[in-house]
């Protein structure tokens, strides 16, 4: 029986390297590899890559790697929330690459099916598509984008399986699948790890197929980003 579990976090980030290319599933702090997280935090790995929808808040998520400087370039869609990210990114400390949040899903997705590049219109005559390849499609113009080439993709899901099978839960399921098998290994961290013929085929998200190593997650904060309260007269 295929069994891809491995012991702890510290046994998922086995091979994580100074300039590598990280792909970090999440959107907001909603879904985000917490223990993955905090676990390159303490290998101190510097000069990385991190491709995520957003770069957490200052004290957490994507927000305590910036802190230790340890991220060379944020590739990301959406980036308000961090103060620290701000002041990087304006002082030069930090490169930034900021695209469409359409056009990352589907470079995300075009990795994970091994499709090198893919036309879109977002962007277009923008300074997003500086310098980049266009072509007209039914008389619009479209950039050409390429596929992400990452070494390791951070995942969280609800629930998986030995086998490496996912199944997500409700606003968690964001980046996540997208990322699942877009990098050379992807790590994935669960809430709960169950035994395999224990999911219902028909509810999987992603299949073991897209996976290299499972564990089970702990401690998670699941913070939230923003808090809006009514007062009830």
């Amino acid at each position: 029986m295929i069994n891809k579990i491995v012991s702890n976090v510290s046994e998922a980030c086995k091979g994580v390297e100074d300039g590598m290319t990280f792909m970090l599933g999440g959107f907001g702090l909603c879904g985000i590899p917490e223990n993955a997280i905090s676990e390159l935090v303490r290998l101190n790995v510097n000069n990385v890559t991190c491709i995520s929808n957003n770069a957490g808040v200052d004290d957490f998520g994507l927000g305590q790697l910036l802190q230790k400087h340890q991220i060379k370039k944020m590739i990301s869609s959406y980036v308000g929330e961090n103060a620290e990210f701000e002041r990087q990114m304006l002082s030069g400390e930090l490169e930034v690459e900021l695209i469409p949040q359409g056009t990352l899903a589907q470079r995300c997705l075009s990795a994970q099916s091994g499709i090198p590049a893919f036309y879109t219109p977002a962007g277009y005559g923008t300074e997003v598509g500086e310098g980049k390849e266009f072509r007209e499609f039914n008389g619009k113009m479209h950039l050409l984008e390429n596929a992400f080439d990452a070494d390791f993709a951070f995942v969280k899901a609800w629930k998986g399986d030995a086998a490496g099978n996912l199944v997500f839960k409700g606003t968690a399921r964001n980046f996540n699948p997208n990322m699942c098998g877009a990098a050379t290994i992807t790590v994935v961290e669960v809430e709960e790890l169950v035994p395999v013929g224990s999911l219902d085929p028909n509810q999987i998200h992603i299949p073991g197929i897209f996976v290299q190593r499972i564990f089970q997650g702990k401690n998670y904060e699941k913070r939230i980003e923003q808090l809006t309260i009514r007062t009830t007269l």
